[in-house]
């Protein structure tokens, strides 16, 4: 009997042990995945940066080109 419930044990420890590998292996996939996403997130954020220069520089181009129209206007006297 005590053969009988060491066989058990050893079959469960085995069972418990494969599991542990399994979730040992799911998690470095995870890792890997989230390692991915991480570097998706960096190129977005990149990205959105490249954007937020490029709209300030359309601003300051915007900013002159009125300057410009309203001293053309005071020069020929078309402001109100």
């Amino acid at each position: 009997m005590t053969a009988d419930i060491e066989s058990l044990v050893l079959e469960h420890l085995r069972h418990i042990r494969g599991r542990v590998d399994q979730i040992g292996d799911d998690i470095t996939d995870l890792k890997h995945r989230m390692s991915s996403l991480e570097t998706a997130m960096v190129g977005v954020k990149r990205e959105l940066t490249h954007g937020d220069e490029t709209d300030a520089r359309q601003q300051v181009s915007l900013d002159r080109i009125v300057e410009r129209i309203e001293r053309i206007e005071r020069r020929l006297d078309l402001l109100p």
